[in-house]
């Protein structure tokens, strides 16, 4: 019997907006997978670094529309845990849950979405730093 990767028992990043909204950011393609097509509701905001490696970031919405400040604040934290972190302004695509697909033999991780706005934010590490929670 295969042991369990650590990928499968770790949980993702755990952060609280300035608005009191959960955000969560998976800390790697399989977390992704599980973050975004498991435990988010349909109606969560799903945010991404757009055309790079990164982490999935959800805001956990129940049911109601977050502040502006929660979506700059989760536009920060994806293009932090992106591969464009040192790059200064990174665009963050974000669209609802039920938006986001997994495409027929995708890789983990891998995923396609529509119906999406696009912010253009700076990967802000004293606000990670601020809004985490363990």
């Amino acid at each position: 019997m295969k042991a369990k990767s650590s990928h499968s028992e770790s949980t993702p990043y755990r952060f609280t907006s300035s608005g009191g909204f959960r955000i969560f950011a998976g800390k790697n393609n399989v977390q992704n997978d599980k973050l975004t097509l498991k435990n988010a509701a349909r109606s969560d905001i799903w945010l991404h670094a757009q055309k790079i490696h990164g982490s999935h970031v959800i805001i956990s919405c129940a049911g109601t529309t977050p502040d502006d400040d929660t979506i700059k604040e989760a536009a920060s934290i994806a293009a932090y845990y992106s591969a464009s972190r040192s790059d200064g302004k990174v665009p963050v695509d974000y669209t609802l849950v039920k938006n986001v697909k997994k495409p027929s033999g995708g890789r983990p991780g891998m995923v396609i979405y529509n119906d999406f706005k696009t912010i253009i934010t700076v990967p802000d590490e004293d606000l990670v730093k601020r809004l985490r929670y363990s």
